[in-house]
Order: structure tokens, then sequence, then C-alpha cells
């Protein structure tokens, strides 16, 4: 499912506009963004939790000349599905 659909079945399930319904699922997303780069975490109850995690430096190797090669460290998105998420998916 892309963002589009899931607009579109947004809008049928609570009789808002589509148009509406992208406003909202585009500033969510905007402010679940904008929250984890600035190090903090979202969580939402029953779904998950949204937070940056933060990888070590370390050493990797080139595959095309086997070379080894330094990976800097770097802070990266992460989520984490809750409990009740998990089960639904099992």
């Amino acid at each position: 499912m892309n963002k589009e659909e899931l607009v579109k079945e947004i809008a049928s399930k609570t009789q808002i506009s589509q148009k509406s319904t992208s406003e909202v699922v585009g500033a969510l997303l905007d402010t679940i963004q904008k929250t984890v780069s600035k190090g903090k975490k979202v969580t939402l109850v029953g779904f998950g939790s949204f937070e940056g995690r933060k990888r070590a430096a370390r050493t990797g190797r080139n595959p095309q000349t086997g070379k080894e090669i330094k990976i800097a460290a770097k802070t990266v998105p992460a989520f984490a599905a809750s409990k009740k998420f998990k089960e639904l998916v099992k």
C-alpha cells in the first residue's frame, strides 16, 4: 500500500475528503520526521515507536575491490512495532 492508497482507505473509513485526509497524513508524517530528526522519540500506543538510533563507526569492504573502507558513525531512523502490532502480523 502506498501513500495514495492509504489516503483513500482512511478517507473512505472516516467520511472525510481525500484532500483533507492527504493533508492530515502529510502533516503526521512531517511531524514524525521532524521530531525524530531532533533526537526525540514518537510513540503511538498500540502501533509502535519511531526514534533515531546511533550506529557506531565500523570497517567495511568495497565489494568490487575487496579493499577495506571506514564507515563513519551516524544516526538512522528506526521503527519498533508494539506488542499488539506484532501479534496481528503473526
